[in-house]
């Protein structure tokens, strides 16, 4: 098990790394004179029809729809391994980072409704602030090295993780469309199938596979938001076979790289292209871009460390070993890094708002997040021994 974690913090390190790279592209893509190149290949039309099945949307959405499945299929393998054999196996270890996630969600939605109250419009974007990037804030930690105790680094991995199962139920009680009746069933019934095969003890991925793409074609049609098709199959899949083998590490294990280095960054540079034309120093204090600054800057840290501190006071959980609280303070800044969850939660918001704001949704995220990254990283380098562990 330990293996496995180190194994899974290098690899989101490095996509943390490789994350920043494609923020930065397309940013400068969104700023040059290639700008209408880099919004013309996002808004051309993906078209694949069968019979009268027909999905034709822009390649912006199949990236958003499509890929990030996949991705939120890796979401759930890993939430499930953690709640069943990992780090979320047991209520002592669960309760410090469920806790410090519930906070961490709270705080910030709390944060930007302050400034957005006043505006039906711009309310729906609550969930923006809300969300951590587990690759952003592993891979602004990993700069750190050993000096970084492994404790501590499960310990953000923990919260992410129910920062993300959080997440998954916002998208799918709040961000979802008008419902269609027979998308659902359609979508039942393939799950119903999954649980059959579940059950039977079937280990072989083919069948799960054939399935999973009916039910993520049913729910994209459905109004449900298709990402969540991805959790429902992961949670299908057999943790373990009855010859001992485990068919959702092998998938997890598979899917990894390719969500690093591929998917993500892909998704990164398809929406972090903000136009800074007509952006003013006004821009920062518009009720979207503050609110969403602010929950993540301030709500972040406040709502991680006052609802660990409580755990710990009423005794409901306690620090992890050889971990402490100046350790745990500007890791709760570090969640304040929201930039992958809380770009797809804006574009989900804001899909049918006008332009503007999705553009300040934008501004704030990528605000927010590198106000978090460089407050956080520099309090920790400072508090860390300065020494590299053995």
């Amino acid at each position: 098990m330990e293996k496995a974690i180190k194994n899974f913090l290098s690899q989101e390190s490095a996509g943390g790394i490789l994350l920043m790279g494609a923020v930065v592209l397309a940013m400068i893509f969104a700023n040059s004179p290639i700008a209408g190149l880099y919004e013309g290949l996002l808004s051309t039309e993906v078209q694949v029809r069968v019979g009268s099945l027909d999905i034709d949307k822009p390649l912006l959405l199949w990236i958003n729809d499509g890929l990030m499945a996949l991705f939120f299929l890796l979401i759930g393998l890993e939430v499930k391994r953690e709640l069943l054999e990992g780090a979320l196996s047991s209520r002592s270890k669960a309760s410090l980072p469920t806790f410090a996630a519930v906070g961490g969600m709270v705080f910030p939605a709390a944060f930007y409704l302050i400034f957005n109250m006043s505006n039906p419009e711009t309310q729906v974007g609550w969930a923006i602030p809300a969300a951590t990037d587990i690759a952003f804030a592993l891979g602004i930690m990993a700069l750190l090295g050993n000096r970084v105790p492994v404790a501590l680094k499960v310990f953000l991995l923990a919260l992410a993780i129910i920062d993300d199962l959080g997440v998954i139920v916002i998208i799918a009680l709040f961000y979802s469309a008008e419902l269609s009746m027979v998308s659902l069933i359609v979508a039942g019934i393939s799950i119903a199938l999954m649980v059959g095969l579940n059950r039977k003890g079937v280990s072989s991925l083919i069948p799960y596979g054939l399935l999973g793409v009916i039910l993520w074609i049913a729910v994209l049609k459905s109004g449900v938001h298709a990402t969540l098709a991805g959790v429902i199959i992961a949670f299908c899949i057999p943790l373990r076979a009855k010859d001992g083998s485990s068919p959702s590490e092998h998938l997890e294990h598979s899917l990894h790289p390719w969500s690093t280095f591929l998917i993500l960054p892909v998704f990164a540079f398809a929406n972090a292209g903000l136009s800074l034309s007509g952006m003013t120093m006004a821009s920062f204090v518009e009720p979207i871009t503050i609110g969403i600054i602010l929950g993540l800057v301030l709500g972040k840290p406040v709502g991680v460390l006052l609802m660990s501190w409580l755990a710990v006071k009423m005794k409901w959980a306690e620090l992890p070993q050889g971990v402490t609280w100046g350790q745990i303070a500007p890791v709760a800044v570090m969640c304040g890094i929201g930039f992958t969850m809380s770009v797809f939660i804006s574009s989900l918001a804001f899909e049918t708002a006008p332009a503007a704001f999705g553009d300040y949704a934008r501004l704030g995220i990528l605000t927010g997040s590198l106000v978090a990254a460089l407050i956080g990283y520099f309090w920790l380098d400072k508090v860390l021994p300065k020494q590299a562990r053995k």
